[in-house]
């Protein structure tokens, strides 16, 4: 069973093709061009490279955020038109749990925490379980300020990985000793995880409902919220 994974919900955009036998080829780009841009090359690069076909594909998988509003819908929309197109089902997946996924054989409790902009991070807490990760709490939205009172908080050991401990360094760094933060490498979610973690679920033909494959979006867009500020102040 061949799977293809598409990352686009941060700043660094990946795809991947893979089976349960291992990633067969990956792309990724952090710069330069834009999600847009990428995408649609880098699989047909991925294809061309590794000799396969649209065809020879059995599964999408398709990360929905959190993240950059722009990236997710980008993604999540390719990955529909390819699933629908081909016939094929389609797999969504959280970009935290991906994080976290990628750090799975720490004994350490996993922060995943991605920059969400507006001086606010996403985050989950995970802890590791067989075969993967289990997630301990909701996905959230919140200050830097706020998350690290919720790391400090716990009596485990911490391990926190995601580019948001990065963008919000001077916070982090004041965590208690006992507190981890990951490396660079583990910054970003990647498609190479995307696939393997969809692997499983499509063997149990776990698939998503393709009108239901849609961005993960943890706040209010502007709108909404501008909506709300004019109606309070009508009624004020």
């Amino acid at each position: 069973m061949l799977v293809l994974g598409i990352e686009t919900s941060t700043p660094q955009a990946s795809v991947a093709i893979g089976s349960e036998q291992g990633i067969v080829a990956s792309a990724l780009v952090s710069r330069g061009a834009s999600h847009n841009e990428f995408l649609l090359p880098a699989i047909r690069f991925c294809l061309d490279e590794s000799g396969i076909g649209f065809r020879n594909l059995s599964g999408v998988a398709v990360s929905l955020g959190p993240g950059l509003f722009t990236g997710m819908r980008v993604g999540v929309a390719t990955a529909k038109a390819l699933a629908q197109s081909l016939s094929v089902p389609i797999v969504g997946m959280a970009s935290l749990d991906l994080l976290a996924y990628e750090v799975r054989y720490t004994p350490k409790t996993i922060c995943a925490v991605l920059d969400a902009r507006r001086e606010e991070v996403f985050h989950a807490f995970y802890r590791s379980s067989p075969g993967g990760i289990q997630r301990m709490s909701d996905y959230m939205v919140e200050r830097p300020q706020q998350l690290v009172a919720r790391i400090a908080a716990q009596t485990d050991d911490v391990l926190v990985v995601g580019n948001g401990a990065f963008v919000h360094r001077e916070v982090f760094e004041e965590l208690r000793a006992g507190v981890e933060i990951g490396t660079v490498s583990d910054a970003f979610p990647d498609a190479r995880s995307l696939v393997e973690l969809s692997l499983p679920r499509m063997f149990r033909e776990d698939f998503d409902p393709l009108y239901q494959v849609r961005p993960l979006y943890l706040r209010s867009s502007a709108r909404p919220i501008a909506w709300e500020r004019i109606r309070g102040s009508r009624t004020a």
